[in-house]
């Protein structure tokens, strides 16, 4: 592929260095094409960053840094994948599928939180605890030391900054194990972070296959904290890996989020909510509206609004698509799109309607149909499991508390949504529904300063917002005895 650099390199302790898994081939999902290849670490890589990062911590080299000053550094790595903007959403796109103009929306979104958690750095204070006479006591924040971060292939960039900012902002080194489809983007946060200053060893970045590398990294004994976005089933595995050396973790399992949809409810916006909602990134957002639970009044009317904008969108090569418009690109790989149509097939077959969408155009490449699956229930797998594709499930309600109990009747609780012009309603709803961050009329409301995360298996821990910071500190209290 013209333009792309051929074979990339793991980045260990400020230099680039091949693996000893040898190499993993990145492929175009828009086209099938093999793009470039990226060397792959195994578990002798993985000491080798891990013991990097922790030379960098015991040598005080970052905790030493007056806090404001790491701070600058933190924000320009920002300016640097600003600064590179197009060459890094060209290089997005092309290894993830996404349209052109959503992988400047994510390096714009990265960029953002180099910002604001290197704004925050000097804000995490402890208190002053008054015992008395005679003492004096206070409480400190210090870093956990090596933060590892292993990172989905979704928002390779995005996700990537979203912690590494926070670790970085609070004094620790980190060890990231960038994902094996989307690894290409990764080491453009690697020159970022030699760019803004930082020593040798204080970012690491590997490509490596879960089993393996990843594994190594989350049972490494020199790790001290864990960030993980991804499945629950490797949640669940790296989880138990860090309760063998007693390490924390946050994880982000994604979710089978839900609209409530009342018969009140503006119909018209709510058609913008359905774009982004699902057909952002070809549905594969941990955080997308999979499920629209709808008052039975309206539910006719919002199953057509919900096909016109699914039958709006021109589905094609991502790097085809520039400028924002109505475009959906590929899914990342040819599996991820079958698992959607097999999960669609067996919708069908328990007794939902497809609507629109839900086959694969006849061109090369992971693409898929945005998808509307109306008559959907509760019980049916498509309305309990995360899908990660552009399919948009349509349950209906006919009681306030009937809708609430729908919404609340899965394993996830990642995000959900209540659409009505009665804040009372909305209120109540948003008090009951079991989720981490609740959207009133605007699907993905909030920010880079909201905090984000589930309950259930959905996760626990925080990122995003000043919350986020404390996953990476621990509390130490100091007591002093005075004399006199």
């Amino acid at each position: 592929m013209a333009n792309v650099k051929r074979y990339w390199k793991n980045y260990i302790d400020g230099a680039w260095v091949d693996g000893g898994a040898a190499w993993i081939g990145v492929l175009d999902p828009a086209t099938g094409e093999q793009i470039a290849e990226h060397a792959l670490a195994d578990a002798a890589d993985v000491d080798r960053a891990v013991q990097a990062a922790r030379r960098v911590h015991v040598s005080g080299a970052l905790t030493a840094m007056r806090p404001i000053e790491r701070g600058r550094m933190v924000q320009a790595m920002g300016r640097y994948l600003l600064e590179h903007k197009g060459e890094i959403a060209r290089v997005l796109t092309l290894e993830q599928g996404k349209p052109l103009w959503e992988s400047h929306i994510e390096i714009e979104g990265a960029a953002l939180y180099f910002e604001y958690y290197g704004n925050q750095a000097s804000t995490v204070e402890g208190r002053s605890i008054p015992l008395g006479a005679g003492y004096m006591d206070w409480t400190e924040y210090e870093p956990f030391g090596v933060s590892a971060q292993i990172v989905p292939w979704n928002y390779p960039v995005e996700m990537t900054a979203r912690s590494l900012s926070a670790g970085l902002a609070t004094g620790n080194a980190c060890v990231i194990k960038s994902p094996e489809l989307t690894p290409l983007t990764n080491g453009y946060l690697a020159m970022a972070a030699e760019a803004a200053g930082f020593p040798a060893g204080a970012v690491n970045i590997i490509c490596g296959l879960g089993h393996e590398a990843g594994a190594a990294l989350a049972g490494h004994s020199g790790v001290n904290q864990i960030v993980f976005t991804g499945s629950v089933p490797t949640g669940v595995a790296i989880s138990t890996a860090a309760a063998q050396n007693v390490v924390p973790c946050v994880l982000e399992l994604g979710g089978k989020s839900a609209a409530i949809v009342h018969e009140d409810a503006d119909l018209d916006a709510f058609e913008n909510d359905i774009r982004w909602g699902i057909y952002f990134n070809a549905g594969q957002v941990c955080s997308a509206m999979s499920r629209v639970i709808v008052h039975e009044s309206r539910r006719d009317e919002l199953v057509e609004r919900a096909a016109s904008v699914a039958k709006s969108l021109s589905v094609g090569p991502g790097i085809e698509s520039p400028d924002f418009g109505a475009n959906m690109g590929a899914m990342v790989s040819d599996g991820q799109r079958d698992r959607a149509m097999e999960m669609i097939a067996r919708a069908q077959d328990e007794g939902a309607t497809l609507v629109t969408g839900g086959r694969r155009p006849n061109r090369p490449g992971a693409f898929l149909e945005p998808t509307v699956l109306s008559d959907v229930t509760p019980n049916m797998e498509i309305a309990n499991q995360e899908v990660f594709g552009p399919v948009l499930s349509v349950l209906s309600f006919q009681e306030e508390a009937q809708a609430i109990e729908i919404a609340n009747g899965t394993e996830y609780g990642l995000v959900a949504g209540v659409f009505t012009a009665d804040l009372d309603r909305a209120t109540r709803a948003a008090r009951h529904l079991r989720a981490g961050q609740v959207f009133v009329n605007e699907w993905y409301a909030g920010g880079v300063e909201t905090p984000f995360g589930g309950y259930g298996k959905s996760g626990y821990g925080r990122e995003k917002g000043r919350e986020a910071l404390w996953n990476y500190v621990q509390t130490k209290n100091i007591a002093i005895r005075l004399k006199g």
